[in-house]
């Protein structure tokens, strides 16, 4: 879980990957009987050049369904931040429409390329690469928090700018390939020479693999099946809520689930097919973590403080004064999440370092990118051979990725300016000089941990350049400084990750670059304009207690005011509370790593914990029936749960995330609900029955 409550753990697909490993037998000369490794099984099927690997059918799919994936990142990212692992839904989706195209094909005797898994990576990578940038992007993030509703909210002085298609579109089109070129020369040396697992990127290769044999096809047809099955029920369910939310506080999305005064302290179950789905895919700790944090929030923490009112905080102040109630919710969730974020940054960054120290010991030099191995060719396993002859094959240049590096770096620090006064062009160059070194400890760390620190980078470009810049525009450099800089170590880690899916697919890295940058070419376009239409169909897009309250907009912005302003930002008391969950943070994560992973698995995690503080728990009880559905169904049939239960969550996140577009459409056309289903108390509904027959 990074800054953003961005889950990326390993990706469970529901196959076996051990049958998948070993799905085949073949006979000796003595008649015994011996397992097949992958490539084995694959070895009578040609592996097409690397042009032939990209087809016009793949991104053709890929853009249809980096728009499907987009508008559900984007949704997420503007209600809680929360983002489960979306790579089994790509691989699935992305399978069955070229399958499906494929199968047509061929029955009309049209067929001229079959469809192989190097294809399927291709078609993964592009999708994950685009709707990542809704990510990165900082929709809900830093880029949100340069907006005036933002500002305004926080109260500073640091100046603001509000969101614009044109220079949205610019600004990524000038940061998101850098990532892409500091990396692509490390490429040999993650993969083969220090042999990075890169769990995510491993376990979606062994999705891929286990797709295109006989028995993953079969299965991958029942499963994408059970994702259209449920695709349809959350697209229709989220119609039929639309028809009950003619007003504010109007539909099942706010049903008292727990009785009136719990639902005034956001605790309520508000029939999100998204979050329920996502608690199915998010492992069972993170929900657990997450309610927990509500509890201790909501449940203690703010009508204890509320109590004191008039002696904390002026109790005059407005509800969303930062000086009041608001400013703890906030700065106590910045203290968590930088706590938590510090903690790993050291873990992993040591890790790294230690990491490499193994790895360079006994070494003369670093191993270079177009060099062979040293291993001999009879140490390896047939399969290692194999992925190595093919991953070696099609090389990338290394003055190719430096000079890309340093075109597109010159023509960022000269472009980025321009777009905001506010970072000076030495800011963005101190940022370019330094990031390759952080893109390859990120790449590297993610390679270990499968845990990218790209938002924890982030922030440290908040503090250093915000306090560079000084209180004169200082919060705004701030923000845009972290922009830059996630952009660049999200990305680098990403195509790290595809690289290794690539290398055990035998899919070409020039395939994997290209699609990585089509796929964020793609991004840059798409997740603008699906923002757009958030942006222009809900008026109250950024404001608390709205359907999409973008919470981190405000989160970030307030640390690039605490990097400017320092505490004197600060409500009374509120540095005192910041200091004791800031300790406790890094205690819980201390206590959590040293009990293992058997015990440390039931600690809660502090990230998690953190983002219900500012929202509230509600989406969390979401969470928790998601978790409690896979739990049952687990106990009634494992192996069926762990086969589809991905499937089934996937459906959810997607239908609920799709109706998001006719229901923007419908909201820009001026097409209201007819209904308002509101919930009150007898007392309430009294005085408003005695109103309305008193007006009669």
């Amino acid at each position: 879980m990074d800054g953003h409550g961005r889950h990326e753990d390993k990706v469970d697909n529901g196959f076996n990957h051990e049958e998948e490993e070993h799905g085949g037998r073949k006979s000796s000369n003595n008649g015994a009987e011996y397992e097949m490794s992958v490539e084995q099984i694959f070895e009578k099927r040609e592996v097409p050049p690397w042009k032939k690997q990209l087809t016009m059918r793949a991104f053709a799919v890929s853009f249809v369904l980096s728009i499907l994936f987009t508008f559900i990142v984007m949704k997420l990212n503007l209600t809680t931040g929360i983002i489960p692992s979306l790579n089994v839904s790509a691989g699935l989706l992305g399978f069955f429409f070229v399958k499906t195209w494929t199968k047509l094909l061929s029955k009309s005797g049209l067929l001229r390329q079959p469809f192989t898994r190097q294809e399927n990576t291709v078609i993964q990578t592009c999708v994950v690469a685009s709707s990542g940038i809704a990510f990165s992007g900082g929709f809900g993030s830093y880029l949100f928090g340069m907006s005036e509703r933002v500002a305004k909210q926080s109260g500073d002085n640091g100046g603001f700018k509000n969101p614009s298609l044109g220079w949205i579109i610019g600004f990524l089109f000038v940061v998101s390939f850098l990532g892409l070129f500091s990396v692509v020369p490390l490429r040999k040396i993650m993969i083969i020479d220090f042999k990075l697992t890169y769990p995510s990127g491993t376990a979606t290769a062994h999705l891929i693999n286990s797709f295109h044999t006989p028995q993953g096809a079969k299965l991958a047809k029942k499963q994408v099946k059970t994702l259209g099955k449920f695709f349809s029920f959350s697209f229709l369910w989220g119609f039929f809520q639309w028809f009950y939310t003619a007003g504010d506080g109007c539909g099942f999305i706010n049903f008292p689930t727990f009785g009136l005064k719990a639902y005034e302290n956001m605790f309520f179950f508000d029939f999100s097919a998204t979050y329920v789905g996502v608690g199915m895919i998010c492992p069972y700790i993170i929900n657990i973590s997450v309610l927990l944090g509500g509890i201790l929030s909501w449940g203690l923490m703010w009508p204890l403080i509320e109590n004191r009112k008039g002696d904390w905080f002026n109790a005059d102040l407005p509800k969303n004064n930062m000086h009041g109630l608001k400013g703890y919710q906030v700065f106590i969730a910045i203290a968590l999440i930088l706590g938590d974020g510090l903690y790993n940054f050291v873990k992993v960054f040591t890790r790294t370092l230690t990491g490499l120290f193994y790895q360079f010991r006994g070494r003369q030099s670093l191993p270079v990118a177009n060099q062979h191995s040293s291993d001999t060719s009879d140490k390896l396993s047939y399969d290692d051979q194999r992925r190595i002859q093919l991953f070696l094959k099609d090389q990338i240049p290394t003055w190719f990725s430096v000079a890309g590096y340093v075109t597109i770096a010159t023509i960022s620090t000269i472009v980025l300016p321009f777009i905001f006064p506010e970072l000076k062009w030495y800011y963005v160059l101190v940022i370019y000089i330094f990031a390759p070194t952080l893109a390859f400890c990120n790449a590297y760390g993610t390679g270990l941990t499968d845990w990218s620190l790209a938002s924890t980078y982030g922030k440290l470009a908040i503090f250093t350049i915000g306090a560079w810049a000084g209180p004169n525009g200082g919060v705004l450099a701030g923000l845009i400084a972290c922009g830059v800089m996630m952009n660049i170590v999200s990305t680098a880690s990403d195509l790290m990750q595809d690289f290794k899916t690539g290398y055990l697919t035998l899919a070409s890295p020039r395939s994997m670059f290209v699609s990585q940058v089509i796929g964020t070419a793609m991004g840059c376009i798409v997740s603008p304009c699906v923002f757009w239409l958030f942006y222009n169909a809900f008026d109250d897009l950024g404001l608390p207690g709205s359907q999409y309250a973008a919470p981190f907009g405000i989160v970030y912005r307030n640390m690039s005011v605490l990097g400017v302003q320092g505490f004197s930002a600060l409500p009374k008391d509120c540095l005192l509370l910041c200091y004791v969950f800031f300790g406790a943070a890094i205690l819980i994560n201390s206590i959590k790593d040293m009990l293992g992973k058997k015990w440390g698995s039931y600690i809660p995690l502090p990230m998690a914990m953190a983002i219900p503080f500012y929202l509230g728990p509600y989406f969390a009880i979401d969470m928790c029936v998601g978790s409690l559905i896979l739990f049952v169904w687990e106990k009634l049939n494992k192996e069926k749960a762990a086969a589809f239960a991905p499937a089934v969550a996937s459906g959810l996140i997607c239908g609920d995330g799709i109706w998001t577009l006719p229901s923007s459409i419908l909201a820009l056309a001026g097409v209201q609900p007819p209904i308002c289903m509101k919930f009150l108390s007898m007392a309430t509904n009294a005085r408003v029955d005695n109103f309305l027959n008193s007006k009669s």
